[in-house]
């Protein structure tokens, strides 16, 4: 009886959403990590482990973010402006005098305004994914720009120490606290995801959009709340970003974008929407970083780097849109077998 639920339980786990996949990707990082190690020791010295869950925090916070709007089978292009945006403004009120939790306040405010604009010209004016991201990327990189003059900023000084310390150089119990946030944010998302009514939606949505409607999603707050979760955990990247640099400046999150692409998709969550789970993005966020940091001890160039890791993106990909082709096939063949034999049958 025991070992029946045990199986129950194992066959519930490997239904999940893109979980088949995210055993596959674990079993990829584990054999990174192996060689990597063998390659060279340093790798897997506490000190580089430390430095490196710290280089992967921001691919995973953006990650998040895009992994939410996938789901509803949506994408955001915006992703690394408004990361620009967030540190160029933050930095720039701290400059001016403002205290910095009151210019974190005042970012987050900004940077959710264009996730809402986001979310309400997807889904309220119809326009495609694709462009309306394209033009709210070319806004908030703007907004970065003129924030300050065109200049990057100066330093944010010591009245600003406080901020540095908690969302980059402090540590509690041993982590960088840029771990502690992003642990802190992923329980907090992956909760929404899999255990709300919010989460349910998201993913209907994404299956299939007119079977939500259907069904009483409200489609236009599913969509923007996924892209308020993006502006959200952009933002946190841009704090981050401004805290690590101790000043603006208006090049930062150059290409966020397509590392959370990356890691959503390494990690399993599909480029067609409803399908794929947080944990995966932390497979492939962690994929994602490792490689990065594996490959500079190896003493690969970084034009190798980014070769090796956009091939992989474009596989991973590809074998999505194999798959999913695939199960509609082998349903269409189910559904015409059912329709068929009992005519036959009645026939006879």
């Amino acid at each position: 009886m025991e070992n029946e639920k045990k199986r129950n339980k194992l066959k519930r786990l490997l239904a999940k959403r893109g979980m088949g996949q995210v055993i596959t990707v674990t079993i990829g990082l584990v054999g990174l990590i192996i060689v990597f190690g063998l390659l060279n020791p340093i790798f897997l010295s506490a000190r580089n482990i430390s430095n490196l869950l710290r280089q992967i925090a921001p691919t995973l916070l953006t990650g998040i973010g895009q992994s939410f709007v996938l789901i509803t089978g949506n994408i955001d292009l915006s992703i690394g402006s408004v990361v620009g945006m967030s540190c160029m403004i933050s930095a720039t009120l701290m400059t001016k005098g403002i205290n910095p939790w009151v210019a974190v306040i005042i970012t987050y405010l900004a940077s959710s305004i264009m996730g809402l604009l986001n979310g309400k010209l997807i889904s309220k004016a119809k326009l495609p994914a694709f462009i309306a991201t394209l033009g709210t990327m070319t806004i908030a990189r703007g907004i970065a720009q003129i924030v300050n003059n065109n200049y990057n900023t100066d330093s944010i000084g010591e009245a600003a120490e406080g901020f540095m310390q908690f969302f980059y150089y402090g540590k509690t119990l041993g982590l960088f606290n840029t771990i502690w946030i992003t642990m802190f944010i992923w329980l907090v998302f992956n909760f929404l995801l899999s255990r709300t009514r919010t989460g349910r939606h998201l993913y209907a949505v994404g299956s299939n959009i007119h079977a939500a409607h259907l069904s009483g999603v409200n489609i236009s707050s599913t969509i923007t709340k996924a892209y308020l979760v993006s502006a959200f955990c952009s933002t946190t990247v841009g704090l981050i970003i401004t805290a690590t640099s101790g000043m603006g400046t208006m090049d930062a999150g150059n290409s966020y974008e397509l590392y959370a692409v990356a890691a959503s998709v390494i990690g399993g969550v599909s480029t067609l929407g409803g399908q794929g789970i947080l944990l995966g993005t932390v497979i492939g966020a962690s994929i994602w970083g490792v490689l990065q940091n594996g490959l500079q001890f190896a003493g690969a160039p970084v034009a190798i780097r980014n070769i090796v890791i956009g091939v992989i993106v474009i596989i991973t990909v590809l074998l999505d849109i194999v798959v999913r082709l695939n199960k509609k096939v082998g349903k269409a063949k189910a559904g015409a077998e059912r329709s068929y034999f009992p005519v036959l049958k009645h026939k006879i």
